[in-house]
């Protein structure tokens, strides 16, 4: 249940975020720009969450690095992976450096440009599929061994194309919908949430209908936690 604090954190935190996107981040959301993550070029498009500015995209990606050096890696070695809500594609790149192959789908037409761009970029186009559309349904019946997720964890109607990747109505409950019929029979979610975002309201649908929910790595930031969810 959320509690009075929690939503007035919440609030407080999207007033500190609009402020700082006006004051200083504006020029770079748009324009083109060219980010490094990990080492690796990123090209953000105008309308497309920037992964460096909005700190989860380049953290669920270099985290994905960083588990592929022990016994439990977030992606296990020649894996299907689904990167859901994809934006520039900045995890299906990382993923794909272990991944056997990996399916980038996103709702924001920018997005999906953008993703297809990177994979050039980076050398992973042989590997990385790129489709738009809404949640599942640019999928069809495929199964993936790992599903990643960085929603629009943020109640509210989204506005335009950019905010799609922010603020959602009723996502949570069909993506909790659709998860069993895209994974295989040993196939886990990683679903990426904020202490500030509507955590419980993502988790619930899930362990409704009966998955298990355990945390699988955190990334506490200034007024923030970031938590990786694995799924079964």
């Amino acid at each position: 249940m959320t509690t009075t604090l929690q939503l007035v954190q919440r609030r407080g935190w999207n007033v500190w975020l609009h402020a700082k996107f006006l004051l200083f981040q504006r020029h770079r959301h748009n324009n083109v720009v060219l980010e490094t993550v990990g080492g690796q070029p990123i090209l953000v498009l105008p309308e497309v969450l920037n992964p460096v500015l909005f700190l989860t995209g380049e953290w669920l990606a270099t985290e994905i690095v960083r588990s592929a050096q022990t016994d439990t890696p977030l992606i296990p070695p020649g894996a299907s992976v689904l990167d859901l809500g994809c934006g520039t594609g900045v995890v299906s790149m990382f993923a794909a450096q272990q991944a056997g192959r990996v399916m980038a789908a996103d709702i924001n037409p920018a997005a999906a440009r953008c993703a297809r761009i990177n994979a050039l970029l980076n050398g992973v186009e042989s590997k990385v599929e790129v489709r738009e559309g809404d949640l599942w349904t640019p999928l069809a019946n495929e199964r993936f061994d790992v599903i990643v997720f960085n929603p629009p964890y943020f109640p509210g109607a989204a506005r335009n194309n950019f905010e799609q990747a922010l603020r959602s109505q009723g996502l949570n409950e069909r993506f909790a919908a659709g998860l069993r019929e895209h994974l295989t029979s040993d196939g886990v979610a990683l679903l990426l949430l904020s202490s500030v975002g509507d955590e419980a309201g993502w988790l619930e649908p899930l362990r409704r209908r009966q998955f298990t929910v355990e945390p699988a790595a955190r990334h506490a930031i200034s007024g923030e936690t970031l938590t990786l969810y694995r799924i079964r």
